[in-house]
């Protein structure tokens, strides 16, 4: 009967170690660069960076494929600085958002585009 109770309280105290433990957010697993173009249009990003993230002076900054990190990224999105608006998880979920990331990545060199641009 005392190894039952023992083993009771053992496990009660796990279980209460483990819910007061804070929870490491894990970051989405993306679908991918073709979801992420959908949702870089359908969401607006293209008005200011253009349809394939090549930006322009006039309205937003080329995005891809910099070397930033995803972390980042979200900050950035969530909470902006200058004029772009800020897009909240209930505009743009983490899940989403990371494939728009995914996309953005994906964006090639401007140079490596150009067959006599390159090196």
């Amino acid at each position: 009967m005392n190894h039952v109770l023992l083993v009771a309280l053992v496990i009660l105290a796990g279980m209460a170690s483990n819910a007061q433990a804070p929870q490491r957010p894990v970051p989405p697993a993306p679908a991918g660069v073709d979801a992420g173009k959908k949702l870089f249009v359908s969401v607006g990003c293209y008005q200011c960076h253009g349809y394939e993230a090549q930006g322009s002076s006039a309205t937003g900054p080329r995005l891809g494929p910099r070397a930033i990190p995803f972390a980042a990224f979200s900050r950035y999105v969530r909470q902006p600085t200058g004029q772009m608006p800020p897009y909240t998880v209930k505009v743009v979920s983490d899940t989403d958002l990371a494939n728009i990331y995914a996309f953005v990545q994906s964006r090639p060199e401007p140079a490596k585009e150009i067959p006599l641009l390159r090196p």
